[in-house]
Parts: structure tokens; sequence; C-alpha cells
């Protein structure tokens, strides 16, 4: 089994998710006291998430960069960056440290063409939604069509990710919210849903929306196992 090197805290309110899954699904692959072998290091999500928003990229990566650094000292064979949007550094800490990456966006765009879907309703904070370093993969590694909310709904989901999800606030008015745009990216041909924050699954499930959702943080945990677990 190789070991999975997992760059978490980007928010730690999901990191918890992808502990629990990775673990869970080697147990039950490989059963009895079968456990994954994880190398994790936990940033101070301020520390990159000031950064970003302030518009200094570099400052940010250069923290996930020695994030990576250190999962690799811990013996990691590969990584995962613990959340969509920060997934924009994968690239950086590839080059850093020669390690391989599963870039979150290439995990979800991968399940979704295999399900044959391709209009896809694509939920993530503003940088994932609005930027190209995620979208991009999805349309030309995967031939996806992916469909965001206007620029209210945009800032709506934004909003909540940021000052809700990420600090442990889920709100009954806020699900409302999200499903509210689901279905009105559904009624304009979204075949699906991407939840493309890892900290959207904690709010949105299968059954609050008609269309079918694909869990970032479950799918990207599933490929680390595939990978971990490779000959």
């Amino acid at each position: 089994m190789k070991t999975i090197g997992v760059i978490a805290g980007v928010s730690w309110e999901s990191s918890i998710d992808y502990y629990r899954i990775l673990n869970e699904e080697v147990s039950r692959r490989l059963g009895g006291l079968h456990s994954a072998k994880i190398a994790m290091y936990s940033v101070d999500f301020e520390e990159v998430e000031g950064p970003l928003s302030a518009g200094r990229r570099h400052e940010a990566a250069a923290k996930i960069v020695d994030a990576g650094k250190n999962v690799q000292s811990a013996g990691a064979d590969f990584f995962v960056i613990c959340s969509n949007t920060i997934g924009m550094f994968t690239p950086d800490v590839e080059k850093a440290t020669g390690m391989k990456g599963i870039f979150i966006a290439d995990a979800v765009g991968k399940a979704i063409k295999e399900k044959e879907m391709k209009k896809v309703a694509l939920l993530g904070t503003r940088f994932t939604m609005e930027e190209d370093f995620y979208r991009k993969v999805l349309i030309e590694n995967y031939g996806l069509e992916p469909m965001i909310p206007d620029t209210e709904g945009r800032k709506i989901v934004d909003d909540i990710i940021w000052n809700e999800l990420c600090v442990g606030i889920i709100r009954d008015e806020s699900r409302e919210k999200y499903v509210r745009i689901i279905e009105d990216l559904a009624a304009q041909g979204a075949e699906c849903a991407a939840l493309s924050c890892t900290e959207i699954p904690l709010l949105i499930k299968q059954e609050h929306v008609s269309i079918p959702v694909f869990d970032s943080t479950l799918i990207h945990s599933l490929a680390a196992v595939d990978m971990a677990l490779a000959d």
C-alpha cells in the first residue's frame, strides 16, 4: 500500500471527512484491521485564504508547497489537496516535490464522464466557478459543459462557503438557497451537479435535489485509495 499525502486544513471541516473516507474505504476493500497509510499535514487556513483573496497567490502557493514538502518528508508517495479551490496549487506542489498529485478537478471530471453526463451545474467558491483552472480541466480533459449560477447566485454560494460551511455552520435556510440555485440550473439543462467545494457536501445531499450530485470530497478520496492500492 502506498502512503497518501494529505494536505489538509483547507478547511479542516472537510478534511475530517477525507480522513474518515480514506480509512473506511481501505478497510472495506482489504478487510481485517487494515487502514490507510496517511501522511497528513494540516495548514492554518487563514495563512492561505488571506493571501489568496488579497491577490497574493504566490504567498498562498508557498504555504501549500511547504505542506507538500512536509508530507513528502513524512513518507508520502503521492498527494491530494483537500480542497477544490486550493487544488489550483497541485501543479506547484508537483513541481516542487516531484510527487504525483491527484487534482480534484480531474477526479470529479472523470467520475461525471463515466456516468455519460455532459452538462454540469458547477458550485464552488467564486474562484472555482469563475476562473479557468477548474473549468478548463472539465472542458478540455473530459468534454463536459460546466454551467455556473448567475452573478447573484455565485455570490450566495461563495458567501455561504466562507462565512458558514468553513466555520462549521450548517443552516437550513442556506440549504434552501443552494437547492434553488441547483434546481434553476437543472431547469436550464444541467444533468447533474458537481459539489466542487469540499464543504458543500456538508450541506447538500442527494436527497435534497432532483438531479444527481457528485460529491467532490468522496470522489477525490476514492481516487486516492485507488492510487494507494494500485499495483
